[in-house]
């Protein structure tokens, strides 16, 4: 299938030079001056675009103001990302330190680099799907039935993991929170197919640039986001501790897995230096992130 983008932008000109560019180079598109309107298309369409291409300083609804209306629907929350920006303005400063290098494109831009970052990034999207669908099939081999019926759904569904590789005998959970496992299968497997989906794609020698992977797990009626990172070691086969942070949640965002990913980078600098770091407090400052209404963390 065709990838289809749908672009935002207010400037009919560039609008129009984008749309071309595109069609010209095998996408399919759809077009929008403002984010009302990329909300109204996306409500009438039969299929969920594969990226979103976006301006932010519109007229009517902004970028960033669209970029959080369709972060909280759960249709469209995971649709990738590229903003357009002339990058004046606090705000988008401030989105601009949020996002990755590969989700903010500064103007003016050069189209061969526009490309690049739209073919990669569509790339990365198919790896993750097939990552998706490998989860997928290891939890439904396991016949998981999810009782829900005496939890929440919120905040005893929300779990933070730490697993590391180990040469020999592969995934390895070292800690887990909260404590209670609410799932139908033990914490350490829910490590380890992950661990293995995403490494039997991105291989060892690349799943530390994985740079976070978003999932819909629906066997575990929950969303996962996935990091990985490594520090140097001698003894490892592949010269390198490599090791994974994983958040499983009822509900998880395009805009909350950049949260995520802040924490988790400050979590992995710890890990790498060898220092203590309270998986129950980074827990805590997660589930503060998120985008539940009325969550509150409970005492233990």
């Amino acid at each position: 299938m065709v990838p289809l983008i749908l672009i935002i932008e207010d400037n009919t000109d560039l609008l129009f030079n984008l749309d071309l560019m595109l069609k010209s180079n095998n996408y399919r598109t759809l077009t929008a001056k403002n984010g009302k309107e990329a909300i109204k298309i996306l409500t009438e369409l039969n299929e969920i675009p594969d990226l979103i291409l976006s301006d932010i300083m519109m007229p009517t609804m902004d970028g960033y103001e669209f970029f959080r209306e369709i972060s909280a629907a759960p249709k469209w929350h995971r649709i990738p990302f590229i903003f357009l920006t002339a990058k004046t303005s606090p705000k988008e400063i401030r989105l601009g330190k949020l996002l990755g290098a590969d989700d903010y494109v500064t103007k003016p831009f050069k189209e061969k680099d526009l490309l690049a970052i739209i073919s990669g990034k569509l790339a990365r999207v198919r790896r993750i799907s097939v990552i998706n669908e490998k989860v997928e099939k290891a939890f439904s081999i396991m016949n998981l039935d999810m009782k829900l019926s005496n939890i929440s759904k919120k905040i005893e569904l929300t779990c933070l993991i730490f697993a590391v590789w180990d040469d020999r005998y592969g995934p390895q959970l070292k800690t887990f929170y909260p404590k209670e496992n609410y799932f139908p299968i033990s914490m350490n497997d829910i490590a380890n197919q992950l661990f293995y989906a995403a490494t039997s794609i991105y291989g060892h020698q690349k799943i530390t640039k994985a740079e976070g992977i978003l999932l819909n797990i629906e066997n575990l009626n929950n969303c996962g986001y996935l990091y990985f990172d490594s520090y140097p070691s001698e003894n490892e086969r592949y010269g390198e501790k490599q090791f994974m942070l994983a958040l499983l949640a009822p509900m998880l965002c395009y805009l909350d897995s950049l949260k995520v990913k802040e924490i988790f980078k400050e979590i992995s600098q710890k890990v790498k230096k060898n220092r203590n770091w309270k998986v129950r407090e980074y827990w805590e400052r997660i589930v503060k992130e998120l985008t539940y209404e009325s969550i509150k963390v409970q005492p233990n």
